[in-house]
């Protein structure tokens, strides 16, 4: 390891060599080397007197240097562990000692203010060319008492106090001081003298370390005054600092290869980087534009040539982080756009001359201007992003504004989406806005997105934030989101439309499912720039192009199977090498378990894998290898599940299972094959067998042979003479005597037990003809199914003289079908659940109880364990599980302390489904009840058996969207009653709604306030409709209806109504407020946006109304919800617990008019839909 660091603190110090060793040094006048590897002190060198303050290694020679309160240094051979020099010289504490990286010096710092730079080279020859034993005592003699191995070489005076740190510049005959005169000093040395260059002022206190960075022209210090400080070498000015609130910092470090500095304070240390390592790269089909070391350059793909295109003229900046950050680039004028921060955001335009590529001799003028991001848009135009006006400003290539466009968001950045497109990114959203049409063509909520990586055919685009990937259509359409728990850094498409992104140290792949996986490891950070076939081309820290081949085997087959290209799978499973445990759980996890039996060697994963493809030869075949008796009855459960009795009688066979094998026959009417399990059994002595085969056969007298044997004479007796065997009773009477005969029941007539006769005979059952499976070459090609498109009714209701017919751009306009509300039939109102109570036990003590030794014939039934249906209850707050329980008193009480819900009778229903729907009723014989059991949620074959699961629900959150797209549907076509319907049924089953995750409940308290607009905004226009004799109220109704939160295309057609009611009355200034309002949000039918303007036309030459309205659009407002009059901002008013509504103080107490569930004003603890708000 090549990899230093110090022990961050002021009197500490320690470093870490190739060899594996660490130095520390303390208080204690001691220095102790560690194997960091072996965790334990190898040794202690002794010699100083007074507190240490550092140590550091030499980067060639076995050397140790330390510098000592008793105002000496030493070098110390860590080999020999001896002392080699004493540097004497200073007259007060020595703060630090370091080697030069390359030369033969050492630079010390003192509180005697002064910097002394020795000459250590006759040390070095000393060592290399070492003399005998006498001469090198002699030697350590003259070290002891101040030899002349080392000597001063300057002694650099200028600080006022005492100087606490020194360094050397990497490669530059440079060095740099602090002190805690709060200044940095710059000197410079030659061979002869040394000399101070420059001072750096700006530090309020003691500055503690100072050290130039290792790959930039800068200085970095910190210093007492609890800050870092940046400074520029050349230009001698500051030019960042960062602080902390409460600590002092005291020492410095870098890596020796990362960009990293760690500093050291008094609560710790931090780890940071000053600039960003990114490229600024854009590429254009087989070419790869990208800014590195002020140059632009110009790199090809096919035969990976890379030439300096032109230099980046670009301003001194005033602070870090002001390199290019993004570039854009126009192929057909040869443009390239970079963006910087700069000027608090700036781009510069290039138009590179075609002959300049690969010369990078000419100096192109740059057009720049300020612009929070610049993107090209079109061949000759680009956008920039003007922040303080929330606009994007559209150029020329001249740099002039050709247009100007607000965008719809409060955006950030932008990035090109297609020509004439741009994709705005805000905080939480992104949106796709065409700037000819100024429309939003998509909006998606994300993270916040840091890069966006578009794929080859502009259909697909992956937004790239800080732990997350989001896949989306070209319409932000959201196809899969991927988390990620390490920094995604970036990403492409390859050809077939798979994204390959990176990590800080993976290269991963992202199938258009949402199926990831890993590639390969990285050992440093790379950015991709573009993936061709198996090559992955790329830019690492330094900017240097790299192209790295991948095995893309694993996602192509994975794809291959998505896609199902069912021939490219197998022609992949004959020639490729894909293995393992991970293939194999994907497999099974995707439903092909008859795939992964084609990479599969082991025995037992074939079986398995058999078994759940239903491929009982492979199981047959696999089994007889194991030969285990677990594999062969689990082999027979599955034959017989698919009817093939020949495998189950053999697998019954291999395991001996006689029992089994004798049922096997009586169902499949085998009766030869029984009469020999029979004789099994007689050979075997197996007297239960015997009588349970006779039973089967229905073998009456071999049946009372098997009784007379066992000893058991009356049964013998009774069975031989309620079925008529005469001759046999009478022996048997004989045998028992005339005190010991069984009585007979009287007046009872006896009837064979006989055995049902089988539905069908022998072998196994009859199999439907079906086509060859997929992987038998039978399946040439899958049809596609595309979803039908919605299409919006021409009849719609929605006021006076509006043509709904041509509406278009309506959200949620294509969902498939409408949700039929299927209402169960009211049974058995009286079975609310199950009457556990009136099962009535005789008192314990009033049971006989059998003696210890007379020997029971009666069966005595197990203790009953606890009903389900209170395991239910007693682990759940959820009231939706209690009423699949059947506890609905205690439902009703969870719903009204959660939500204040007072009003069951809209529920009624929905707990009997409820109820039903968490039961399945299994009826055994038709003298006998039907048998009640539970139906559990998420229950799978591999679940405890004595664990139980919670209720299976019949309502979820996927029917509640598909109601609220059918509400939509309904409101757009004007069917304003059924809409109401819809939407009044999603706000009475949310109460009854259960999800998993914290995530689905957010959206479940979203869906309520959602429909409870539209409740609201339906209820008073259906009111306004049954006002016939009242323009007045229908006007305030009309517009209020404006202000209920609707989806763009209903608010539109609420405006568009709102303003004809008021134009009809004349309220031309509120018919015009109206019509501006729908202009505003550019209305996609024309129809609707030509009205508007007429209207406004219109009105603009009489702005005023004829009727005084209670309606002031300019003071914010809520509707009440039962009175329908404006609360405007600032007085009283009361909400409903359950869905928000806001009423005047006058309702509180009464049932809620919008929900109709609760009471206005009354106390609920929120909304329990999630075990997750339990936890």
């Amino acid at each position: 390891m090549n990899i230093e660091t110090r022990c961050l603190e002021p009197r500490f110090k320690c470093y870490l060599i190739p060899v594996q060793l660490m130095a520390f040094a303390g208080d204690d006048y001691k220095i102790k080397v560690w194997n960091y590897k072996m965790h334990r002190c190898l040794f202690t060198l002794l010699g100083h007197l007074d507190y240490i303050r550092t140590v550091q290694f030499h980067h060639e020679h076995p050397w140790i240097v330390s510098a000592s309160d008793d105002q000496t240094i030493r070098i110390w051979n860590w080999q020999s562990r001896t002392c080699i020099s004493v540097l004497t010289g200073h007259n007060h504490y020595v703060m630090c000692a370091s080697f030069h990286p390359k030369e033969d010096l050492v630079v010390s710092a003192s509180l005697d203010q002064t910097v002394r730079v020795w000459d250590i080279g006759a040390l070095k020859k000393k060592t290399v060319s070492p003399a005998d034993d006498i001469l090198r005592l002699s030697q350590m003699n003259t070290d002891l008492f101040g030899g002349v191995d080392a000597v001063v070489k300057y002694v650099l005076e200028g600080h006022d106090r005492g100087v606490n740190w020194a360094a050397f510049h990497p490669t530059l005959p440079l060095i740099v001081s602090g002190a805690d005169d709060r200044q940095v000093k710059l000197w410079r040395m030659n061979d002869t003298k040394a000399w101070e260059v420059d001072t750096l002022r700006g530090h309020m206190n003691n500055v503690s370390c100072v050290m130039f960075h290792a790959k930039q022209d800068i200085i970095v210090s910190n210093s007492e005054d609890k800050s870092i400080r940046v400074w520029d070498v050349t230009k001698r000015t500051g030019v960042q600092t960062f602080r902390r609130e409460h600590d002092r910092f005291w020492i410095l470090a870098s890596h020796p290869e990362m960009n990293l500095l760690a500093a050291g304070h008094d609560s710790g240390m931090i780890v940071f980087k000053l600039e960003r390592e990114r490229p600024a790269f854009c590429v254009s089909g087989d070419s790869l534009f990208y800014a590195k070391d002020r140059f632009l350059r110009f790199y090809e793909f096919s035969t990976q040539r890379d030439s300096q295109v032109i230099p980046i003229r670009r301003p001194g900046s005033t602070s870090l982080n002001q390199g290019p950050r993004t570039l854009s680039y126009s192929p057909t004028e040869n443009a390239v756009l970079i963006c910087s921060d700069v000027d608090g955001g700036s781009y510069e335009l290039y138009i590179v001359p075609k002959d300049s590529i690969g010369r990078g001799d000419t100096v192109p003028e740059a057009k720049r201007g300020i612009g929070g991001s610049a993107v090209f848009v079109a061949r000759n135009r680009f956008a920039v992003l003007d922040k303080s006006n929330n606009q994007v400003l559209v150029k020329n290539l001249k740099n002039e504004i050709v247009k100007k466009s607000g965008i719809p968001i409060t955006a950030d950045a932008i990035f090109y989406a297609g020509t004439g497109n741009l994709l705005c990114r805000a905080e939480d959203r992104v949106v796709i806005f065409d700037l000819q049409q100024r429309l939003v063509l998509g909006d998606l909520q994300t993270p916040f997105v840091k890069y966006i990586v578009w794929s080859n055919d502009m259909e697909n685009v992956a937004l790239l934030s800080k732990h997350a990937i989001i896949i989306a259509s070209k319409k932000l359409v959201h196809q899969c989101t991927l988390h990620e728990t390490i920094r995604v850094k970036s990403g492409a498409w390859d050809d077939n439309g798979v994204f390959i992104y990176t990590t800080l140290n993976h290269i991963k792949y992202c199938l258009p499912n949402g199926d990831s996986g890993i590639i390969r490891t990285l050992e440093v950070p790379i950015y991709i720039t573009k993936v061709s076939g198996n090559t992955i081309f790329c830019l690492d820290r330094d900017g240097k192009n790299r192209a790295i081949v991948i095995d893309a085997t694993e996602y192509i087959f994975k794809l291959s199977l998505l896609k199902k290209k069912y021939d490219h799978v197998m022609s992949m499973i004959r020639s490729s090498q894909l293995c393992g445990q991970a293939m194999i759980a994907y497999l099974q996890q995707k439903g092909f378990p008859e795939v992964a039996l084609h990479f599969v060697k082991d025995e037992r994963t074939r079986f398995n894998l058999a078994l759940e493809s239903g491929n009982i030869q492979i199981a047959v075949a696999s089994a007889k290898e194991i030969d285990e008796k677990d594999h062969w009855y689990r082999l027979g459960v599955e034959a017989l599940r698919q009817g093939n009795a020949g495998i189950v009688e053999y697998a019954y066979q291999r395991t001996k299972n006689f029992e089994r094998l004798s049922f096997l026959y009586l169902i499949t009417g085998n009766m030869e094959k029984l009469s020999k399990m029979l004789k099994i059994a007689e050979v075997k002595n197996d007297v239960m067998g015997q009588f349970h085969n006779a039973l089967y056969l229905g073998d009456v007298r071999e049946r009372v042979k098997i009784l007379e044997n066992a000893g058991h004479l009356p049964l013998a007796y009774v069975t031989a003479s309620v079925h008529g065997l005469h001759d046999v009773a009478e022996r048997l009477a004989a045998e028992l005597g005339e005190d010991n005969l069984p009585s007979l029941p009287e007046g009872k007539v006896p009837s064979l037990l006989m055995p049902p006769s089988p539905v069908m005979c022998a072998g196994d059952w009859p199999l439907l003809r079906v086509m060859k499976g997929i992987f038998e070459g039978g399946l040439d090609s899958v049809g596609k199914g595309a979803p039908d498109e919605y299409e919006e009714a021409g009849d719609a209701d929605w006021g006076e003289e509006l043509d709904m017919a041509e509406v278009d751009g309506v959200q949620n306009g294509d969902i498939e079908a409408v949700l039929e509300d299927g209402e169960v039939a009211e049974e058995n109102d009286e079975e609310g659940g199950w009457d556990l109570e009136d099962l009535e036990l005789p008192p314990e003590a009033d049971t006989p109880k059998a003696s210890v030794n007379a020997r029971s014939s009666v069966f005595v039934a197990p203790t009953p364990g606890m009903p389900v249906s209170q395991i239910w209850t007693q682990r759940s707050s959820l009231a939706a599980e209690h009423a699949a329980a059947g506890n609905f008193d205690t439902a009703m009480r969870l719903l009204s302390r959660q939500l204040g819900i007072r009003n069951f009778a809209p529920l009624r229903a929905m707990f009997l489904d409820l109820h039903t729907g968490s039961h399945t009723y299994l009826r055994a014989f038709s003298s006998v009840p039907a048998i009640q059991l539970a139906v559990e949620r998420g229950w799978t074959e591999s679940a405890s058996p004595n664990v139980r699961g919670p209720p299976a629900l019949v309502f979820n959150f996927s029917q509640l969207e598909e109601k609220l797209k059918a509400g939509y549907r309904s409101t757009t076509t004007g069917r304003f009653t059924e809409a109401l319907r819809l939407f009044l049924s999603i706000l009475h089953t949310i109460p009854l709604i259960v999800v998993e995750s914290r995530r689905e409940v957010d959206e479940v308290k979203e869906l309520v306030i959602i429909v409870k607009e539209y409740v609201l905004g339906l209820k008073m226009e259906l009111k306004r409709r049954e006002i016939r004799d009242d323009p007045v109220r229908q006007m305030e109704l009309a517009a209020y209806f404006t202000h209920c939160n609707l989806q763009m295309p209903h608010l539109r057609l609420a405006l568009l109504n709102a303003m004809t009611v008021c134009y009809k009355a004349r309220n031309l200034s509120t018919a015009a407020n109206f019509a501006r309002r729908l202009l505003e949000t550019n209305p996609t039918v024309e129809n609707q946006a030509k009205t508007a303007r007429q209207v406004l036309q219109a009105a603009e030459r009489n702005m005023t109304d004829a009727s005084q309205l209670n309606y002031d659009f300019r003071n914010p407002f809520v509707v009440c919800g039962a009175t329908y009059v404006p609360i405007y901002r600032g007085q009283k008013d009361v909400a409903c617990p359950f869905c928000s509504s806001r009423f005047v103080p006058s309702q509180e107490g009464q049932l809620c008019d919008v929900c109709e569930l609760a009471l206005v004003g009354s106390d609920a603890s929120g909304l329990l839909c999630s075990p997750s708000q339990i936890r």
